[in-house]
């Protein structure tokens, strides 16, 4: 089978997993990425998430997170749900359902084990943001949409209510290319972001984001946010909501995403006189209990 045979099954294969795009680049290290990457941990844009700046070399060049690597398979899973969430007490919306790192694992693992069954044994290992990788360079390199001006990446088609994930793996596969950004002089992102988050086109201070302050900050939320959060107790979507890509934005058909029956029943009391039993069993299996109960509470607190 040749490469452009072996890239149009793979694609066919994902799309039939329930995958919603998927693109494939050749592995290299991001040379027109580490400058950016030195100068963004070096301002300390990435607040308390010391992680990010391990493994730096590792970040920027995939061969070396598994050696032997060749091709880098990007893939994209649509979260967007069938309803927003009313109330007060905003969640994003990627944590409405189960969390999505186990789920969409089991899903790549699967891809895997179908493209042995078709090329035979080769090296391979999937990853959900569980990693040192740049995913959204790599999606954007492999065609799957643009990095916008929120930093996040965008699709023409799709908008940016999506996972991505990816497969490093040692087979050489026919390769994407780029497309083109659209984001053109709009700046709606950037005029919404009520913390000035994001203080330019493309720049993103972590430290300042309602995603960070409400998940990744273990400390008390400075006060200097105090009336900028606009009720969000757990992430922030303002935005993805505001960008006008994400008018095409479609409900996802993933049933692991689907918001618990009760926190769709939830009414603003339910959130001020929540308990730990009631956040353990609504936020079960969901992205929310990164926060733990005491963190849930800090926030819900700090909106008040």
């Amino acid at each position: 089978m040749d490469l452009l045979s072996k890239s149009i099954w793979l694609k066919s294969k994902a799309f039939e997993l329930g995958f919603d795009a998927i693109g494939v680049s050749k592995a290299r290290f991001l040379e027109e990425e580490a400058p950016r990457l030195d100068q963004w941990l070096n301002q300390n844009h990435h607040g308390q998430m010391s992680y990010l700046s391990n493994y730096f070399d590792m970040r920027l060049d995939p061969r070396k997170l598994m050696q032997g690597t060749k091709s880098v398979i990007s893939l994209m899973v649509n979260y967007f749900p069938q309803e927003v969430l009313g109330g007060n007490t905003k969640l994003a919306k990627y944590a409405y359902g189960k969390d999505y790192h186990k789920i969409v694992k089991k899903r790549l693992l699967i891809l895997i084990d179908e493209m042995r069954k078709k090329f035979g044994d080769f090296q391979a290992r999937a990853f959900v943001d569980s990693a040192p990788i740049m995913e959204r360079q790599w999606a954007s390199i492999s065609g799957l949409g643009w990095i916008g001006k929120n930093t996040l990446l965008l699709n023409k088609n799709k908008g940016s209510f999506f996972f991505l994930c990816e497969i490093l793996c040692d087979l050489e596969l026919e390769y994407d290319v780029p497309v083109l950004n659209h984001c053109g002089t709009c700046t709606a992102c950037i005029d919404a972001c009520p913390t000035d988050a994001l203080f330019a086109p493309y720049k993103m201070d972590a430290s300042k984001c309602i995603s960070y302050l409400t998940i990744e900050l273990k400390e008390n939320i400075p006060t200097e946010f105090k009336s900028s959060m606009e009720n969000w107790a757990f992430g922030c979507d303002i935005c993805q909501d505001v960008c006008p890509w994400n008018s095409k934005s479609k409900p996802h058909q993933w049933t692991d995403f689907q918001p618990n029956l009760s926190l769709k029943e939830w009414s603003q009391r339910d959130f001020e006189e929540i308990t730990l039993e009631a956040f353990n069993h609504t936020f079960s299996g969901s992205a929310v209990k990164r926060t733990k109960y005491e963190g849930f509470i800090r926030n819900l607190k700090f909106l008040k």
